[in-house]
């Protein structure tokens, strides 16, 4: 068997693989995040990481199941210079990439300032799509409040950045953010972050599963496929072809990833699998992902990327 090429070249910086960790799965800590630097993972990604520390949610706060995974987590990380100095650390062993999360406007521009003193760039997911924060919305839901956002962190910030968006459902919806977004000079879109207000019951106990929010949290894993792949799709049509796609949601499989980057993404994310089954999951989905390419005769994933084909 010919073993095809998976590497991606994403944001500026080139990849071994298209398959990498999802913000929030197995990088919270310097131990998780050696885990992932040590994997077969194309690059880590750090847990969405605010100004300061933070505990998240109590407990019990994530529960999985056969078809997804529920969860309230809160946003707990151990605060922006724990994971930049991780990334100094580490220096060129693989790419590491970070995520941020901001409470507000100004939280997230003392967040990019930080940045800004860096003597090397520092690729970037801002994350608009937190869906498990106890009374706040998710922003990426006010249009208008995006917008804003956007238009401080460009005002003044140059490093490679990207935005971590929350499932879209209706048409216009899609075009309206994809209008925004094309204004700003983004390096890549990552679609989906968990959908959110979801409940699982536990008919044996006849309660909730999680303790946050009375029971309610951001769905995961499998069940969420067909919604990330939608999104994917969606926006790889209506986004300047400049800026790249991350597919997240639902990957348990190759064929899974192969789905994604046929929507159009160049890089997959994999998170309730990872958490599953620990970072030796990235051997297993290269391996499907080369075994499809190799029967299809593809020998990249650009020979395939966004083909996807329609009816009649």
């Amino acid at each position: 068997m010919t073993q095809a090429d998976l590497s991606t070249h994403w944001a500026g910086v080139s990849l071994s693989s298209c398959i990498v960790n999802a913000s929030g799965a197995w990088c919270s800590t310097f131990a998780e995040l050696m885990d992932l630097t040590e994997s077969t993972s194309g690059a880590v990604l750090t847990k969405s990481a605010t100004l300061y520390p933070r505990k998240g949610n109590l407990e019990p706060r994530y529960f999985q199941w056969t078809y997804g995974s529920i969860n309230s987590m809160g946003l707990p990380n151990l605060g922006i210079d724990f994971y930049l100095d991780f990334i100094r650390s580490q220096g060129a062993k693989k790419p590491i990439f970070l995520s941020l999360a901001a409470m507000n406007p100004e939280e997230l521009s003392k967040l990019l300032q930080r940045l800004r003193k860096l003597d090397f760039p520092v690729v970037t997911e801002l994350n608009l799509s937190c869906p498990n924060l106890i009374g706040k919305p998710q922003l990426a839901y006010d249009f208008s409040c995006v917008e804003e956002i956007l238009k401080k962190v460009f005002d003044f910030y140059e490093f490679p950045l990207g935005v971590k968006l929350p499932p879209y459902f209706d048409t216009i919806h899609f075009e309206e953010m994809a209008e925004l977004l094309n204004c700003f000079p983004l390096k890549f879109v990552t679609c989906i972050n968990s959908p959110g207000n979801a409940l699982f019951v536990d008919p044996q106990t006849e309660s909730v599963v999680i303790k946050p929010k009375e029971g309610f949290g951001g769905i995961g894993g499998p069940c969420i496929k067909p919604i990330a792949l939608a999104n994917v799709n969606k926006f790889f049509k209506l986004l300047k072809s400049d800026i790249q796609l991350i597919g997240c949601g639902g990957v348990s499989s190759g064929q899974d990833i192969f789905e994604h980057i046929l929507c159009g993404a160049s890089l997959v994310q994999v998170g309730t699998q990872l958490m599953k089954e620990g970072p030796g999951v990235f051997e297993r989905l290269q391996e499907e992902l080369c075994v499809i390419l190799d029967r299809k005769s593809y020998t990249s994933i650009e020979e395939f990327r966004g083909k996807l084909k329609s009816l009649g």
